[in-house]
């Protein structure tokens, strides 16, 4: 048996791992929930494979990987594949496989007719499901009849699946991004998908507050990421079921609902969760309380309640606030997050919000949590950038528990409940 090598490396989505040997990569795998596991599974499927530093047309397949996943544009099918070990009808599928580029979709049934074989679909899907080569042979691309999203076999599932056609769906090749990049140029993390400049905001934060100035020493440059969206309701969905909810756990459930219905990686319409069942809502772990919060959502985007995605980012903050808590299950928390989070907004300060209060104690050396007046009386000194040092308070609580960056919620901060 040929003697392979393998490696872990980093990706936007976790650490993955590559297994190589002389006909090319012999194995891609995907993130499992620790990087032990990612290292036993890929060991598991290739035993026998040793540690090693990758040779450089490996080392180019890992870099073009990595591109994909920041949501770069990235050609892989020239990618050498060793198939020693993968059936005859197997290999015919991936090679259909990889021929779709990022950003569109066949389903089982298409790939079964372009091999000229109509009525083995499910042999299809069989087939992808047995894929060594994820991302190489991007399974992940493949629907079920329908729109339906089918079936992922890497650890995540469904959620894994979507997040992947999430990444990809953006555009073709050198088209700009939702989020107001070129295609190939970093997400946001403090470039210019905001409207306003980070360096700029933070000089300002450093002059107006010497203490908030040593925390943003502590911690760094500002790498607060947007998280476009393409629908003001989608995001409001998914606002509403990750309430209450590990972030894990709310990312299953969310992709469960979404593949309920055909085309789940482009999300789904308020029409469209109107007509589903409650039954069907409640099987993908939706509880009572959030399938209300999600139905008057829908009924209120519907009825033109809401304002569209183009109508808030013409509207003030506080106008947007108060729209948007007109909403069950959606207070002014949730409508800060997006705010911030999603629109980027300069100049929001959720004083409610736990990891704040916590951040503002640990940076302004407090033994008690500061009350909302006392933080809104030291925060005027940042405007117009209390964003910024929202942020930069959630790393306090980060960097006094001695981990890395985290999103607000997991600094303890309260969600809106629904």
């Amino acid at each position: 048996m040929t003697a392979h090598g393998f490696l872990l490396f980093d990706t936007a989505i976790g650490r993955c791992g590559i297994a190589w040997g002389a006909r090319g990569v012999a194995l891609l795998q995907l993130p499992e929930g620790r990087e032990e596991g990612t290292r036993a599974r890929l060991l598991q499927r290739m035993p026998g494979a040793l540690e090693a530093p990758p040779p450089p047309d490996v080392q180019r397949a890992i870099d073009g990987i990595a591109a994909l996943l920041r949501g770069e544009a990235s050609d892989l099918s020239g990618v050498a594949l060793d198939m020693e070990r993968v059936p005859p009808f197997h290999r015919r599928v991936y090679e259909v496989a990889r021929t779709i580029p990022p950003g569109a979709t066949l389903t089982y049934g298409d790939i079964a007719a372009r091999l000229g074989s109509i009525g083995s679909a499910r042999a299809v899907g069989q087939a992808l499901g047995r894929n060594p080569f994820a991302i190489l042979v991007p399974c992940h691309r493949v629907l079920a009849a329908g729109g339906k999203v089918g079936g992922f076999s890497a650890d995540g599932g469904v959620t894994t699946k979507l997040r992947l056609l999430e990444i990809e769906r953006a555009r073709p090749a050198g088209a700009p991004r939702a989020d107001g990049g070129a295609a190939g140029a970093p997400r946001a993390d403090g470039g210019g998908a905001f409207g306003f400049d980070p360096a700029a905001a933070v000089e300002r934060l450093r002059a107006s507050d010497a203490a908030l100035g040593r925390l943003i020493d502590r911690v760094g440059p500002f790498g607060m990421r947007l998280d476009r969206t393409s629908s003001l309701f989608l995001a409001l969905a998914e606002s509403i079921v990750y309430q209450q909810l590990t972030g894990k756990a709310a990312a299953t459930i969310f992709a469960r609902v979404r593949a309920l219905f055909p085309r789940a990686h482009e999300g789904f319409t308020p029409e469209q969760l109107l007509r589903a069942s409650d039954e069907e809502l409640r099987a993908a772990g939706l509880s009572r309380a959030k399938l209300l919060s999600l139905r008057d959502l829908a009924r209120r985007t519907q009825d033109g309640e809401l304002p569209t995605l183009a109508e808030v980012h013409g509207m003030e903050d506080e106008a947007i606030v108060e729209r948007l808590t007109q909403v069950r299950g959606i207070g002014r928390w949730t409508a800060e997050m997006l705010l911030m989070f999603r629109l980027g907004r300069p100049d929001v300060l959720p004083v409610d919000d736990y990891g704040i209060r916590k951040g503002f104690a640990i940076a302004f050396k407090q033994r008690e949590l500061p009350g909302r007046k006392d933080l809104e009386r030291r925060g005027a000194r940042w405007r117009p950038y209390r964003t910024v040092a929202s942020w930069y308070l959630w790393r306090a609580v980060d960097l006094a528990r001695g981990d890395g960056p985290r999103a607000p919620a997991a600094a303890g901060a309260p969600r809106d409940r629904a």
